[in-house]
């Protein structure tokens, strides 16, 4: 039997949900999600995708825009109905308890922090050659006065986020526009220079590497890390006007948007390029140490651009490392309304904002900077943020058997079948990152259980330990696979290709049904939801 829980909110939830101001609109939601999709990746990937798949990485994109929709649906169902403070963290919570919401918020929070350093190093490289002061000749570190630009860049970050939600939506939108219009002028110029159609068939064929070579240019070839910031959305929804409509029209807008926008330069560069160049095939297609679309735009005459390419090499990654600093915050204002980090990290200032979150996040994030080897902070970074996106497919499912009548504005169609798809799509995700990621993320989840188990120490009595159980299993056999497979430095390559991917979606479909089997109780699920006053009863249903 099913219980509605009676939603009486705590003290704590209560002073939090009323000081969050729910400023963000439709427009300012899709843009968060469209700013955390387009960095600077979009810079490489249609040369990385081409190397790879050859004409074919069209077929790529569209697989890895359609794989990413399936997983963010899942959490579109969830977040219109539970749109609460970083999502990512939080939701599990009511699905599986503390253990499991410690653990993916854990690796979110990780992969968070390492974000804004990411991103002010690759803005910092850009503007290299018109400030070579900031790296060493060298080595090409950052110089002492490099690191001060760096930390200024962070801070900067840290100022818009700490001036409000509605203050940081106008400059996100401000700078999205941007990163829109570069890339799609782009597109409309190379096509209108110079559009070779021979080179979608020559010089063998439209996927002269086949099936492999197109399901490489997702996984390797970086397609489908390229629209993973759509995450976002999740996490800022305790801040949305009109979430149930709101976060799943945002999710499914930003998705086709970056789609249409990675698909139509994809296509543009292809018909661009000189066919001297496809002489010795697509893999060995490059430009020295030119950037790709820099040599091209020479290529064509289009000199003038340059200048608004580099624009655009840098406002991809500030908007980037502005979205996640404020998304991260959420974090761990939701890691501490769990219990894992410091109560005081729930308080708001007079503009809302979660301010010590946001400082805890700037110190641990120049530690990153100035401690961690940059390979290493990109490593961990990618594979730490999708492994948290697994637990969106399993509370979905979840969900719907313990609060089963409360109405939904979406509602995915044979949720198990798509949920477990998007599980699938999660675990494939981190299995690509590379075994030399995976460890490093393995090492990561053990720093976090020691620190989970000194903060519950004398408490063990109130974890969820039976909700968990199928959180060391999934770990470690993620971990063998990837030991075992054909992704990263270090691993075995025991396991041919296409096997792998066989293999990783067999497990995960043991590991869903483990999952779902383990949900909380009906008792366990009412004393955790009473907490969060954010349920509507009047919300109507809207059909996928």
């Amino acid at each position: 039997m099913h219980y509605r829980p009676s939603l009486v909110p705590t003290a704590t939830s209560e002073v939090i949900m009323a000081e969050l101001k729910r400023d963000i609109g439709l427009i300012g939601l899709t843009f968060i999600s469209v700013g955390g999709i387009i960095g600077s990746g979009w810079l490489f990937g249609p040369l990385l995708a081409v190397q790879h798949a050859g004409p074919a990485a069209i077929l790529s994109w569209l697989i890895g825009a359609a794989a990413m929709f399936i997983l963010a649906i899942t959490f579109a169902e969830i977040s219109a109905m539970l749109p609460i403070p970083g999502g990512i963290a939080r939701v599990p919570q009511f699905s599986h308890g503390n253990i499991v919401s410690m653990a993916m918020g854990w690796t979110a929070w990780i992969g968070y922090n390492t974000t804004a350093p990411i991103e002010v190093e690759a803005m910092l490289k850009y503007l290299a050659p018109y400030a070579p002061w900031l790296h060493a000749a060298d080595t090409g570190d950052l110089t002492g006065a490099g690191v001060f630009v760096a930390l200024v860049f962070m801070l900067l970050f840290v100022a818009v986020n700490a001036l409000g939600v509605k203050f940081f939506t106008h400059v996100n939108a401000a700078l999205t526009w941007a990163k829109i219009a570069i890339p799609v002028v782009l597109s409309a110029l190379l096509i209108a220079s110079r559009f070779n159609a021979e080179n979608f068939t020559q010089p063998d064929g439209f996927a002269p590497y086949g099936s492999q070579g197109i399901m490489a240019a997702v996984s390797t070839g970086g397609v489908i890390f390229s629209f993973i910031g759509f995450r976002h959305v999740v996490d800022m929804a305790g801040e949305v006007r009109n979430p149930k409509f709101a976060i799943p029209a945002a999710l499914v807008l930003s998705i086709i948007m970056c789609a249409a926008i990675y698909l139509g330069l994809q296509v543009a560069f292809i018909g661009a390029l000189d066919p001297s160049l496809l002489t010795n095939g697509w893999a060995q297609l490059n430009f020295g140490g030119e950037g790709p679309l820099d040599a091209v735009i020479m290529s064509v005459g289009l000199v003038w651009f340059i200048s608004l390419l580099n624009v655009g090499s840098v406002v991809g990654p500030f908007g980037n490392g502005l979205v996640a600093t404020g998304s991260n915050a959420r974090i761990a204002l939701a890691l501490s309304q769990n219990g894992f980090l410091p109560k005081r990290l729930q308080n708001l200032s007079s503009f809302g904002v979660p301010v010590w979150a946001l400082a805890l996040n700037f110190l641990i994030g120049t530690l990153f900077l100035l401690t961690v080897p940059f390979t290493t902070v990109i490593a961990l970074n990618g594979a730490a943020i999708v492994l948290s996106f697994a637990v969106g497919p399993i509370a979905v499912v979840c969900l719907r058997d313990l609060l089963p009548d409360q109405p939904r504005s979406i509602r995915i169609p044979a949720v198990r079948l798509v949920a477990l798809t998007a599980f699938a799509i999660a675990t494939l995700i981190v299995y690509w990152s590379g075994w030399d990621t995976v460890w490093r993320l393995g090492i990561a989840l053990i720093v976090g259980k020691i620190l989970l188990l000194i903060r519950f120490r004398g408490r063990l009595d109130e974890m969820d330990l039976t909700e968990a159980v199928w959180l060391m299993p999934y770990f470690a056999g993620l971990g063998l696979i990837s030991f075992l497979g054909q992704f990263g430095t270090g691993a075995l390559k025991q396991i041919p290709f296409g096997w792998d991917i066989l293999l990783c979606v067999v497990f995960s479909a043991i590991i869903f049904a483990l999952a779902i089997r383990s949900a909380l109780s009906d008792e366990k699920f009412m004393k955790y939801i009473a907490e969060e006053e954010i349920l509507d009863p009047k919300q109507p249903v809207i059909g996928l």
